[in-house]
């Protein structure tokens, strides 16, 4: 098994690296919104709700030296939207960062896709390390020459400066969402790409902006017939007409886009029938699917609703092949959890690079990992107080009643404020990000 944390012992994961955004006054902006990896693990880029990208960078020279191999460090940080307002709608639109996808790279550059509620962008960060020096027609500080005083001709040389990372907008996808963009998806054919809102799924092609094509929707003539909308979308890994899209109503449907234009009819809808003995006034608040992550191979999907991941296998639609509980003790707290709102927060999930493991969040800053092989599980916490460097990681249990043990927390206590929604795992490695509140936080497992 790739994870030494299952293989070895339950308690070898490494905190290797707590990032803190130098803020003396945690602010709503500061607040992370999304995290992601490029496709080789290199780059780590974050989002957050007041519009920044920070684009982390691992140490290269660490890569050779296992046990620092997970030390990232600020490679590029720009401004990525801002806050607007629609005259026509009187409505504002918040900058927050939703979604960020990165492109697979195909030169010295990399590219990368991010989107607030109704504006995609596509960015090219690039890197300079030379500057051009002895034009002819202009001046070293940039002011140009008389031409009358120019008396011979000098070529032009390059001359090493200090690295500069560059951070450019190249395309603004916009005006084609009413609802809030909540998915964005690269395809396999590295040429076209999908965006989500609440009732809407259009297919852009990543040269053309004034244009998209709507291929899913699913809102009513009527708005008051509206049951369900749209929660998460996203391309199958391989096969370029194939996607995915989950609902409120915990159901996921496959559609083909080679059968028609429009996927309003989806191709395989995938649904667990409901056990009768848990139905309640939650049942479908917490049925509401809020992530949906196809695995590396292509062969399954994994969806995470209120209470649990499930594990999908796209040939068999009636049932998730695994179904792992990720805080089934919070059951007996949907009621204050509901008056709260937390019964509405969005955990994402996802896997590690050859789909044995998969991770997601939890309240009180826990966070779960299901070894599907090996049918074992661990809770985690990612805090200031075990983020030194180099520490491994203690499992944590939560206690539902009756005498607490010593290295219990009691649900009771558990913090609802403090809460892991976007993890990340490393593509071709075992390292994790998880992200808490202006926090991000790196691990790694245990080197011997």
């Amino acid at each position: 098994c790739i994870f030494d944390v299952f293989t070895l012992k339950i308690n070898q994961i490494r905190s290797v690296q707590m990032i803190c955004l130098d803020i003396l006054i945690l602010t709503r902006a500061d607040i992370i919104s999304t995290v992601e990896f490029n496709h080789t693990g290199e780059l780590l880029a974050t989002g957050d709700k007041g519009g920044r990208v920070v684009i982390f960078q691992q140490e290269i020279e660490n890569k050779n030296q296992p046990q620092f191999r997970s030390e990232y460090n600020v490679y590029s940080t720009f401004q990525s939207h801002e806050p607007e307002f629609d005259y026509l709608k009187s409505l504002e639109i918040e900058e927050k960062i939703n979604k960020i996808r990165w492109l697979p790279q195909k030169n010295a550059a990399q590219f990368l896709l991010s989107t607030n509620d109704k504006t995609i962008k596509l960015w090219k960060i690039s890197e300079r390390d030379k500057r051009p020096e002895g034009y002819n027609l202009k001046e070293e500080d940039g002011r140009y020459k008389d031409p009358n005083t120019i008396t011979s001709l000098r070529v032009p040389v390059l001359k090493p400066m200090d690295l500069m990372v560059e951070a450019s907008p190249r395309r603004v996808f916009a005006n084609a969402h009413t609802y809030h963009i909540n998915s964005v998806s690269v395809n396999s054919d590295n040429e076209t790409y999908l965006s989500a809102d609440d009732l809407r799924i259009n297919l852009w092609h990543l040269e053309i902006t004034d244009r998209s094509f709507n291929i899913v929707d699913i809102k009513p003539a009527n708005m008051e017939e509206l049951t369900e909308v749209i929660t998460a979308a996203e391309f199958h890994p391989h096969q370029c007409n194939t996607f995915v899209y989950s609902s409120s109503k915990g159901t996921i449907r496959l559609c083909d886009m080679r059968v028609s234009a429009l996927c309003d009819k989806h191709s395989k809808l995938f649904e667990e029938p409901e056990d009768p003995s848990n139905r309640s006034f939650f049942s479908e608040i917490i049925s509401s699917i809020s992530d949906v992550k196809f695995s590396h191979n292509g062969r399954y999907m994994m969806t995470r609703d209120y209470l649990s991941v499930k594990i999908w296998d796209l040939n068999m639609e009636n049932r998730p092949v695994e179904t792992y509980q990720v805080h089934e003790y919070l059951r007996s707290k949907l009621c204050s959890l509901y008056e709260n709102d937390c019964i509405f927060d969005k955990f994402e999930c996802c896997w590690n690079g050859n789909d044995s493991v998969v991770m997601t969040g939890s309240y009180n800053n826990f966070f779960r990992m299901f070894d599907r092989g090996h049918r074992r599980d661990v809770t985690l916490e990612a805090s200031r107080e075990n983020s030194k460097p180099m520490q491994v990681l203690k499992p944590r249990k939560v206690c539902t009643g009756g005498k607490r043990k010593k290295d219990e927390i009691s649900v009771d206590s558990l913090d609802f404020n403090k809460k892991i929604l976007h993890t990340a795992w490393h593509p071709q490695d075992n390292i994790i990000a998880v992200a808490t509140t202006n926090n991000l936080y790196i691990f790694q497992d245990k080197v011997n």
